[in-house]
């Protein structure tokens, strides 16, 4: 009858609130099964399920923390340390951004006191409290779950502010490729890692690719900061279109 009728209104609040609970201790329950670890305390399976529906920088809090979950597992496998210890730390260090909009702190510091009150080990508790070095590391643990939460935080497109760093590097490249004469057209690809660059064969000869190569790959150094080496490709195509009559 188009009025508002408040006894409505508070049964499917009611309704949609009782579903959300049921998600957000769903999605908690996923992520420790996924990861492999078991006997953390219900109350954190459901603050763990709560990051599903936080961000930050534009990222999913709780994939992300299954990511560091999983390199932290990883790299302990490697170096021959406790592999589910790593993993449940990497699960939980960003507990703290489940409850830090009701709790005055950083997230780090809030996370730890977190796992604290619900039993987690002393290896645990002081690998989150580290991770932002707010607390100084003093285990293998520790510098993990910091080296995981870099690599999951920092890989391009995985939050908004590194997306946009990712597509301004790329942009880059090839602008200073188009800053050439000669040039065509140029792709930037591999993430940036390698730049393709077709030249105009009419203005650039096939001698002059190799300098060409040479001076483009100059000016990125001098011009760009990045990690590793920028493979530059050029390319000059001739084709020869004839007609059998």
């Amino acid at each position: 009858d188009g009025r508002i009728h408040p006894a409505r209104i508070e049964e499917v609040v009611k309704k949609v609130s009782q579903e959300m609970e049921v998600s957000i201790r769903e999605a908690g329950e996923a992520a420790t099964f996924d990861v492999g670890v078991h006997g953390i305390h219900q109350e954190l399976v459901k603050l763990i399920g709560k990051l599903k529906y936080r961000s930050s920088y534009g990222q999913n809090v709780l994939q992300h923390s299954l990511e560091v979950a999983f390199l932290c597992g990883t790299m302990a496998s490697e170096l021959g340390l406790n592999v589910k210890q790593a993993k449940r730390a990497g699960l939980l260090h960003d507990i703290g951004k489940a409850v830090d909009h009701e709790v005055e702190g950083p997230h780090a510091a809030i996370g730890a006191d977190l796992v604290k009150r619900y039993g987690e080990s002393n290896r645990v508790i002081h690998a989150i409290a580290a991770h932002h070095e707010e607390v100084q590391p003093e285990s293998i643990l520790d510098v993990l779950i910091q080296a995981a939460d870099t690599l999951s935080g920092a890989r391009p497109g995985a939050r908004k502010e590194m997306l946009e760093t990712y597509v301004k590097r790329l942009e880059d490249l090839e602008k200073i490729a188009q800053s050439f004469d000669g040039i065509g057209k140029s792709y930037a690809i591999q993430a940036g890692r390698e730049i393709r660059i077709i030249v105009e064969s009419e203005k650039v000869s096939d001698n002059e690719l190799f300098v060409l190569s040479q001076g483009i790959a100059r000016k990125i150094e001098e011009t760009l900061t990045y990690p590793g080496q920028i493979k530059v490709t050029v390319i000059r195509e001739i084709r020869a279109v004839e007609y059998a009559k």
